[in-house]
């Protein structure tokens, strides 16, 4: 037998159900608006970041706005660069390899290293040390060294959808 022959197998996938079947669409529309956040506003988004549809991203000081490679900001979640209560316009910046969960807030001048994860509702008012897990109001660290790949998607992840995928259950 050759090496051309021989096949590893494939870890098994969920099921693309929903919406899901429409992530070319997605993908397209996510790049149409990466592009338009980084050409008319100036923001500093990497080619692979992906941003939610309706994620807002602070547009009053849009150079503020800086979103590392391979990193996923999740629906409704809110990067602010400016605050008119104080008069400041800071840099917020997330690392590659973050996931910024659904509905979080992460307030200006806020740094979130790199293969960072903040979960869904948090309220980020201070730097995110890399390799973090924050959660809460204000977000507090929950865990530390986490192993994430591309999109702040943990290690473990693929293994755990290989075995729900093999029973059944997805």
């Amino acid at each position: 037998m050759t090496d051309a022959t021989i096949s590893t197998p494939q870890p098994r996938k969920a099921r693309r159900r929903g919406l899901n079947r429409l992530s070319f669409l997605r993908r397209v529309l996510v790049g149409l608006r990466r592009a338009w956040l980084v050409r008319v506003y100036g923001m500093d988004i990497a080619k692979d970041a992906q941003i939610s549809l309706s994620a807002r991203l602070d547009r009053t000081f849009p150079i503020g706005v800086h979103v590392g490679a391979r990193s996923y900001v999740a629906l409704q979640a809110i990067v602010l660069t400016h605050d008119r209560t104080r008069g400041v316009y800071l840099h917020t910046r997330i690392g590659a390899d973050c996931f910024i969960g659904a509905r979080s807030l992460i307030l200006p001048g806020v740094s979130i290293g790199d293969g960072s994860i903040v979960a869904a509702g948090a309220v980020v008012t201070r730097d995110v040390p890399a390799r973090s897990v924050v959660a809460g109001n204000p977000a507090r660290v929950i865990r530390r060294d986490v192993q994430t790949g591309a999109y702040g998607r943990l290690r473990c992840a693929d293994s755990r959808e290989h075995e729900l995928a093999a029973a059944g259950l997805t």
